[in-house]
């Protein structure tokens, strides 16, 4: 466990000093968004202020609501898929992971080594290109224009890694229940290493321009803090609670798809304020580049191999199967056309996304199309906290404080 600790002086919450007027006072309250650039989306908050100072904040969300689940309750499992995508387009391939890991419980499904080893590096690299959107946009909420050119610069890198294994820059659906969508193309390997060798210098770069600068420090240290307690009260998961000192991340809490086999840190913080959680997002950026690089290793080492699951009734068959058994023919044309059928039951299984613990629950009836899915969505259990935030802060704050959430309003709404 890697704890943050910024023992700089840290400035108390701001808030009105000056005594009431006599007689009666009243408050303002003011709509901020839907259609605002600093909620992060077509988020609505309803503030109640006393001058400049928060008094209250009601989230309003649902104005991106697209039934996400009940749509994915229409089709096949496998057709299902693309709409994980949709729901933190900022982190597809993390929404992938924990869909095809709940359908792969229900079918007890083996993924080989080689698939396993490619989900971990993908979703890392995903981690990374998600915080660098965040650092971006937060950096830019307050004014500073560089950091959010610099972070584009290396999510462009990312994004082309994507595009190569599953030919999409965002919308991959490039896993699969029972492995991949193709294996790892030629080139996947030079651009993941040219990656690796560069992102600890640019993370350099990022917290040179921010990390001891005094304006940034102003606007971030002591702002929005919230403690332990009240942060598992909340439900809060991901880099806001671990800014607050607690170490829980589901990747060594409850390891999946191999990270047991990986060695790297949790980082964690103490204050529990937008500063720290700017801290300790940049720290799991370092984390995730020494897990990209060791699952790099790990598949050179091993070569090629399998990497969808050998059972045709779930994965199809390759084509040259295909050319010389009816049997691999017939298991075509029933998947493509019907669907595999994973036995009654339910099954949820949650992972670590770059938000928070993110889990997909799903009850299957026997038929080729889920009965219900369900999703466990951490941007919108961490909005829950915002307005215990927010309290007592300077409106100018609230802007701050959106952004060190890092909220994904199609996740929130779905």
């Amino acid at each position: 466990m890697t704890t943050i600790d910024h023992s700089l002086s840290v400035p108390s919450p701001r808030s009105i000093t000056e005594p009431a007027l006599a007689g009666k006072t009243e408050t303002m309250v003011l709509n901020m968004g839907p259609h605002h650039p600093s909620t992060h989306g077509v988020l609505r908050l309803v503030v109640e202020l006393d001058g400049e100072t928060v008094v209250n904040v009601a989230p309003d969300m649902g104005y991106l609501h697209t039934g996400i689940e009940k749509n994915m309750e229409f089709k096949t499992y496998q057709q299902a898929l693309v709409m994980t995508d949709r729901t933190d387009y900022l982190a597809p391939l993390s929404n992938n992971l924990s869909y095809v890991l709940a359908v792969e419980s229900l079918l007890q499904c083996e993924i080989p080594e080689r698939a396993q080893t490619a989900r971990v590096l993908l979703v890392e690299l995903q981690r990374i290109s998600s915080h660098l959107v965040w650092l971006g946009t937060h950096a830019l909420d307050l004014a500073a224009m560089s950091v959010f050119l610099y972070g584009f610069r290396e999510r462009e890198q990312i994004l082309d890694i994507f595009e190569m294994v599953s030919g999409a820059r965002m919308m991959t659906s490039y896993f699969r229940v029972g492995g991949l969508a193709y294996d790892l193309p030629e080139g996947f390997f030079p651009a993941v290493k040219a990656l690796v060798d560069v992102m600890p210098s640019r993370i350099d770069e990022y917290e040179s321009l921010l990390t001891n600068n005094l304006i940034w420090k102003e606007r971030t240290m002591g702002i929005g803090a919230i403690d332990s307690a009240a942060a598992l009260q909340y439900g809060l998961t991901g880099p806001g609670l671990r800014a607050t000192g607690v170490a829980w991340d589901l990747r060594k809490a409850m390891p999946y798809s191999g990270y047991e086999n990986y060695t790297f840190s949790i980082p964690t913080a103490t204050n529990g304020d937008i500063y720290d959680r700017y801290l300790v997002r940049m720290a799991e950026m370092r984390e995730s580049v020494k897990i990209v690089a060791q699952a790099y290793t790990r598949l050179k080492d091993m070569g090629a191999g399998p990497w969808q699951t050998s059972d045709r009734k779930i994965a199809p068959p390759p084509k040259i199967e295909i050319t010389q058994s009816m049997e691999s023919l017939i298991h075509h044309f029933k998947l493509w056309t019907e669907g595999f059928k994973p036995p009654r039951g339910d099954a949820m299984v949650a992972i670590e996304s770059p938000r928070g613990e993110l889990a997909t629950y799903i009850v299957s009836d026997g038929s080729p199309k889920p009965y219900r899915v369900h999703m466990r969505a951490p941007s919108f259990i961490n909005l829950q906290a915002l307005p215990h935030m927010a309290k007592g802060q300077l409106m100018a704050d609230l802007v701050a404080l959106i952004a060190s959430l890092d909220p994904v309003l199609g996740e929130v709404d779905r």
